[in-house]
């Protein structure tokens, strides 16, 4: 899948985070893919309209990009273009459940992905998000539990990020037990995965198998960069991921790929 991603370059509509904006865009372009970063509403029916997927990410939120966010999903679904939705923070306050609960209740989603308390409010159960980080209360769910519900409440492929990756279809599962934990330590981590998950789901039919892929090379990234950098630091760390990123192949994916598939 990584080659068809090179080959197809998809063209990546992205709403996100402005703290990691620049992370996203290399990390879209690393994997084969062309970022487009627009958030203004006046442009945004244009912009859809050319991409090949869009991504939303609340992480820096305001009322004038959430009102580009609840425009863009519109058009995006009017258009058949794919959204993948980055639910960051959700539920740490009223204004971020409030958004997320309009793009959901008005929108489909062909990738939504958050860590567990993000992936638990969405679906449905009550968590409070600590910042941008999972609540440790929220440790009672099962990753496989809350994803199932996501993937089949919203009829979308759900991941649900963390130390072992979750990603199902409500009916295939995959759990990935690739990355290292230092990538924690790093501004952006999730925010690139997730403009990732654009480029693939943009670029290939099949969703589930397309979101494992961009999941293993996100914590397969990780981990080459750590083990030439381990020593160094986390900056270096952080610009060798996406060095990593733009090197992973599929043989690379097949050689390193910490991947267990099953069905429900």
């Amino acid at each position: 899948m990584n080659k068809i991603v090179r080959e197809k370059n998809p063209l990546v509509h992205c709403i996100t985070n402005y703290v990691t904006v620049n992370d996203v865009a290399n990390a879209i372009l690393a994997v084969g893919g062309a970022p487009i970063m627009a958030d203004d509403i006046d442009e945004i029916e244009e912009i859809v309209a050319k991409a090949n997927a869009l991504v939303i990410n609340i992480g820096t939120l305001n009322q004038r990009t959430a009102a580009s966010m609840w425009a863009a999903a519109s058009t995006a679904n009017k258009k058949n273009v794919p959204v993948i939705l980055d639910p960051v923070g959700v539920g740490a306050s009223s204004l971020r459940n409030k958004v997320v609960t309009r793009l959901l209740k008005n929108n489909q989603f062909a990738v939504i992905r958050g860590n567990l308390s993000e992936m638990a409010f969405c679906a449905g159960k009550d968590s409070e998000t600590r910042g941008v980080d999972s609540n440790s209360d929220d440790k009672k769910f099962s990753a496989a539990e809350i994803a199932k519900i996501v993937a089949e409440k919203y009829s979308c492929v759900a991941v649900v990020t963390g130390a072992v990756d979750v990603v199902t279809d409500g009916k295939n599962f995959a759990q990935i037990k690739n990355g290292v934990p230092a990538m924690s330590k790093i501004t952006g981590a999730g925010c690139m995965l997730s403009g990732i998950l654009g480029a693939y789901i943009g670029a290939c039919e099949d969703k589930f198998s397309a979101a494992v892929n961009a999941v293993a090379s996100m914590g397969i990234a990780g981990e080459i960069s750590f083990e030439k950098f381990s020593e160094v630091g986390t900056g270096s760390l952080h610009i060798g991921i996406i060095d990593a990123l733009s090197q992973i192949d599929d043989e690379i994916i097949s050689a390193r790929g910490k991947i267990v598939r099953y069905e429900n």
